[in-house]
């Protein structure tokens, strides 16, 4: 009996004993690779920080990470010949410098403002002026007005300074007032603090927000009213005038960010003037970044045929920019005898491209994808300067955790996910795959070895990118697209060899106004993208719709490719088994059966082939995007007013005669939904108003199931009740009660019916964190400063 018990006991020890010797080995072997893993902890403490339900105190947020670094660094110098302790150290310090940082970063930023409930007069200053495409073709553009530095004109603000946030303001159709950056504005608008996420665990305005500097956006109810130009207003304070209220002198950030922004959209006109239509939005995306004009239906081909990336200025249009300017440096000083002899024209060559790529950075707007790839850049140069291999995961490395440094938020970030991760496993691929093809493709010589070497190099590329961001692209926007190496077999030797270098020269030549050939010539290679866009996303099957990626499938795939990409030796294929779980993760988590608009006035009851939506919000749009995307499934619009049932019979509406009431029956569970305040019966009209949508404590109980009428049959045996208006006394038995006050408190929510009845909240109590709006949307208020102060 004790020999038999014991064995497995036995050889659970011996792994314990084996596994740290097994693990200090592969270690080992890997030494030189354990410095990438420092941008990954770095990053991993920062999720870890934003993930957080409730803001850390001092203890927890300062105190707690500090003395985990300080005893993992003690650790480390008592046990320096460990190299198990050692990494374990690493790690730890990484995680919490990702903490402190994401910390710091998010308390560094201003508050954000309550906004005016009503219409306003505000003055400001233009930072942009953007151009979006029409909803219904054929009509003018929608015009965006970013407005920086805004004073609101009323009696509690009046002398406040000027808020450190900027507004973002939809012009009125037909507005057609000239507004350059920098001009001092007034206008009247309706405005609006950010919305709150559509569903829990789904895309947050109010993060990105907090972020971005931005308080809020709006609609005008006037047209626009310059007070004052840059330049008439820079003349006035050189001549000791006094500036406008609350608006600060020009300083030279503002003056240059202001020119900038004149130059951009002096641009955008000028292309759009030469290239009407989608191929003028799209040229004007790559060559100064304004991508508003794009149609949605252009953005749809775009990103179902796997060329969205095309769309987001980013290393590939770095690295094609830079490669012109180095190819023709490197002619001209090869050209020149003296400079071919005596200077090293390659790190010369390298570095003009490199600061030519710093000005196309800034033309298109310094998106964080361009900063990641001219930070790549700038060691590609340094390496090629001191005769080092120029492109490195080192190199990599070392432009993640800059970035990572200065903005921590943008771990949790579609952007710096993709590029990150394309980037790593073109390198990753090229140091594995390189050795074992090159041989391969030198038999074949000639024409022929030339493109098939460029073939496969980009099918190769392409593969790897997109292999690499499939993860990503589930986890943000719930698609697959199969053929993208199809499509970019064709798209992406167009950018390189045509597209590009056209456009290229086009910027050389508009300060002389030759231009417009080069402009016109490139609108025939994007003709072309844009056709191949169109016909790739129309084939069947382009585009694959997935359900929500939790959090937890996200990071999985994402360590797994970590795992797999920095690692060179055997057990990186374990990452695999990370990449898999996580892309399956969709389809694993449960997946709500309900879901509540954020202002409660919504429905969504998940079906076998749609998204059932019943009510209005004034947020419906994007609410019903969010829910299609989130649950793979597309949107219809059912009246709960009329009796219907659904083919499965889950979903039944008008049961008994009485509109807008349904019944939801789903794994052995039924809910009741009432979709509009349930009509008094015979009663006075003190009975009537006790049953109004904001009366919560009476109520006609003969009509709301308390005690018969119609619904009592229905809350009798329900398992929870959902209403778009405030309780009364609807169903008051009932276990699950959501209504307008629960959304009011808690945003969002989500009702899962598998197993127990289960509620998911966007907002749950308690929770608390800088960018989190207070129930109703409420912020810090705007009152004015103390006599004393």
């Amino acid at each position: 009996m004790l020999r038999a018990g014991g064995r497995p006991a036995r050889i659970v020890a011996g792994w314990l004993v084996l596994l740290p010797i097994l693990l200090s080995s592969l270690l080992a072997a890997e030494q030189r690779r354990l410095v990438l893993w420092v941008p990954v902890g770095v990053a991993a403490g920062a999720w870890g920080y934003f993930a957080l339900p409730v803001e850390p105190g001092l203890a927890g947020g300062v105190l707690g990470p500090l003395g985990m670094s300080c005893g993992a660094v003690m650790a480390a110098l008592w046990f320096r010949h460990r190299l198990g302790v050692r990494v374990i150290a690493g790690g730890c310090v990484s995680l919490a410098a990702g903490f402190l940082l994401a910390a710091q970063t998010t308390h560094r930023q201003p508050p954000m403002p309550e906004l005016p409930r009503r219409a306003v007069e505000i003055s400001g200053v233009a930072r942009a002026i953007t151009h979006a495409a029409p909803v219904v073709a054929g009509s003018p553009d929608i015009r965006w007005l970013e407005l920086g530095a805004p004073v609101f004109h009323t009696y509690l603000t009046e002398d406040m300074q000027p808020l450190p946030r900027t507004l973002r303001l939809r012009l009125r159709e037909g507005d057609t007032t000239p507004i350059t950056p920098g001009a001092r504005l007034r206008v009247r608008a309706v405005l609006r603090p950010p919305p709150d996420p559509a569903l829990p665990g789904g895309r947050d305005p109010q993060f990105e927000a907090w972020f971005s500097g931005l308080a809020g956006s709006g609609m005008l109810l006037a047209p626009v009213k310059i007070e004052a130009t840059q330049e008439t207003g820079s003349e006035a304070e050189a001549a000791g005038g006094i500036p406008s209220p609350g608006l600060a002198p020009w300083t030279f950030a503002a003056r240059w960010s202001t020119w900038l922004e004149g130059l951009r959209t002096r641009m955008d006109t000028r292309i759009r003037a030469v290239l009407p239509g989608d191929s003028g939005a799209v040229a004007s995306t790559l060559l100064d970044g304004k991508s508003e004009s794009i149609a949605p239906a252009v953005r749809e081909d775009f990103a179902a045929s796997g060329l969205a990336h095309l769309l987001a200025v980013a290393g590939l249009h770095l690295g094609l920019v830079m490669a012109v300017v180095m190819g023709v440096c490197r002619f001209l000083l090869a050209a020149w005898e003296f400079a071919a002899l005596r200077w090293p024209t390659k790190a010369l060559s390298a570095l003009v491209a490199w600061l030519a790529g710093g000005v196309y950075v800034l033309l298109t707007g310094a998106h964080l994808p361009a900063q990641r790839g001219w930070l790549m850049a700038g060691v590609v140069v340094l390496g090629l300067a001191t005769q080092r291999r120029p492109v490195s995961m080192r190199g990599l490395a070392l432009a993640g955790f800059a970035l990572e440094a200065v903005q921590p938020q943008v771990v949790t970030g579609v952007v710096f996910q993709m590029s990150m991760a394309a980037v790593m496993a073109l390198i990753a691929g090229y140091e594995s795959l390189q050795p074992r093809l090159a041989p391969w493709l030198g038999r074949v010589t000639g024409v022929w070895g030339w493109l098939l070497g460029h073939v496969s190099g980009l099918a190769l590329v392409s593969l790897l990118a997109g292999c690499a961001t499939l993860p990503v692209v589930m986890a943000h926007f719930g698609v697959v697209e199969p053929y993208f190496v199809l499509a970019n077999l064709v798209a992406v030797p167009l950018m390189a060899v045509w597209i590009m270098p056209l456009g290229l020269l086009a910027v050389c030549c508009m300060p002389v106004h030759a231009d417009a050939w080069c402009l016109r010539l490139m609108g025939l290679g994007l003709r072309c993208v844009l056709w191949m866009a169109h016909t790739v996303a129309h084939w069947p099957g382009a585009k694959l719709a997935v359900p929500l990626m939790p959090g937890w499938g996200l990071a999985i795939a994402l360590l797994g490719l970590c795992w797999l990409c920095l690692w060179r030796r055997g057990w990186r294929w374990l990452g695999c088994v990370g990449l898999v779980l996580g892309m399956l993760s969709p389809w694993l988590a449960p997946r709500p059966d309900l879901l509540v608009s954020p202002d409660g006035d919504m429905l969504g009851i998940r079906g076998p082939d749609a998204v059932l939506v019943m009510g209005q919000s004034r947020d419906g749009g994007a609410v019903e995007k969010a829910w299609a995307q989130a649950l793979g499934l597309p949107v219809r619009t059912v009246s709960p007013q009329t009796a219907f049932q659904t083919p499965d019979g889950a979903l039944t509406c008008g049961e008994d005669g009485v509109p807008g009431i349904c019944l939801l029956i789903r794994h052995g569970h039924e809910i009741v939904l009432v979709l509009h305040p349930p009509p008094p019966s015979e009663g006075t009209g003190a009975q009537a108003d006790e049953m109004a949508p904001g009366n919560t404590e009476g109520g006609n109980a003969g009509n709301t199931g308390a005690d018969g009428g119609p619904l009592a049959a229905l809350c009798a045996g329900a398992d929870g009740v959902v209403s778009t208006a405030r309780f009364g006394l609807i169903c008051p038995t009932a276990p699950l009660r959501l209504d307008r006050t629960a959304t009011w408190w808690q945003g969002a929510q989500a009702v899962f019916l598998s197993g127990q009845v289960r509620v998911l909240a966007a907002r749950p109590y308690g929770a608390s964190r800088p960018w989190m709006l207070r129930p109703g949307g409420h912020a810090t208020p705007l009152l004015p400063l103390a006599q004393a102060e």
